[in-house]
């Protein structure tokens, strides 16, 4: 009979934490409501509420988010000390390489000039260029051309090649005093004598006013494929030879298209580069014919 009052006590503490949940469960309930009807009622009430707890609050979220802040920050600092390093090593790499071929190239060089002087080797005319920007995109669906804001007052000559880097993309077409237009690769009046960089076989690039022009006349023996380096041939004397023109795309039908190293619509910069050469069109010797037939013609009245 002892045992009996110390028996029934954990069923009263069980029975008062279930009803203690259960009035929990109403309490949150009523206080959710309580706060929709204040918020309902009185909005300047509840911002107040709200601004004083987030003016609480945000000193201990400063506080929390400083360590990660923190280790974030280190991480950052981590991988960047991993990635400079990496670059370190690549850099270190390429320079070893461009030391190889720059000891390469002196020796070459060396030789070249070398034989130069035993062949009694006549050397190519001085270069110069002039850089102009491209002002208007005269494309369309029957030309490639542009104007570039360089004219004869600033040197430039009918005929001379134009470049991009390295690449050439066209020719000066038209000479105005203070602008030229710029004959595109890719128009369909472009017709250039190149070669194959590999296999010095020589064809003629025409433009059909796409981005990839077409190799024409190309020998039935010539073995074409794709990615290789098509440059200029330098027949005819208007540009040099092994001016970077582009690669071919693609072969078909006894054809092959090209990919130019530089498009239209990457074009803002170009050089005109006089190369020495008399050009597709000499300025010149038509500027002389026209003084002497000028002077004939003064002769004869």
């Amino acid at each position: 009979m002892a045992m009996m009052p110390h028996s029934g006590a954990p069923g009263r503490l069980a029975t008062l934490r279930q009803l203690a949940q259960r009035f929990a469960f109403v309490a949150l309930v009523l206080a959710s409501f309580v706060l929709m009807l204040l918020g309902k009622a009185d909005t300047l009430l509840i911002e107040r509420v709200r601004l004083v707890v987030e003016d609480t609050a945000a000193p201990v979220l400063d506080v929390m988010s400083r360590p990660a802040a923190a280790i974030a920050r280190l991480v950052d600092s981590v991988r960047d000390i991993a990635r400079i390093r990496a670059d370190n090593v690549r850099l270190k790499e390429e320079n070893e390489r461009l030391l190889h071929w720059q000891t390469v190239a002196r020796r070459l060089d060396v030789e070249n000039r070398a034989l130069h002087g035993q062949l009694n080797f006549v050397p190519d005319p001085p270069t110069a260029f002039i850089t102009a920007r491209v002002v208007g995109d005269t494309g369309g669906a029957f030309v490639d051309s542009m104007l570039v804001n360089a004219g004869t007052r600033d040197g430039v000559r009918n005929g001379e090649a134009v470049i991009s880097g390295e690449a050439m993309v066209g020719r000066i077409a038209e000479v105005g005093l203070r602008f030229s237009r710029v004959l595109l690769l890719t128009d369909i009046n472009s017709h250039l004598p190149v070669m194959l960089e590999g296999s010095r076989a020589k064809a003629i690039m025409t433009g059909e006013n796409t981005d990839r022009p077409r190799l024409n006349y190309l020998s039935p023996n010539a073995i074409v494929q794709p990615g290789d380096r098509v440059v200029t041939s330098g027949d005819g004397g208007a540009f040099p030879p092994g001016l970077p023109i582009g690669v071919v795309s693609s072969v078909q039908d006894g054809g092959a298209r090209i990919e130019p190293f530089v498009h239209r619509y990457q074009l803002e910069y170009v050089e005109v580069v006089d190369y020495g050469l008399p050009g597709i069109i000499d300025t010149d010797s038509s500027d002389s014919n026209d003084s002497s037939s000028g002077g004939s013609d003064d002769d004869k009245q």
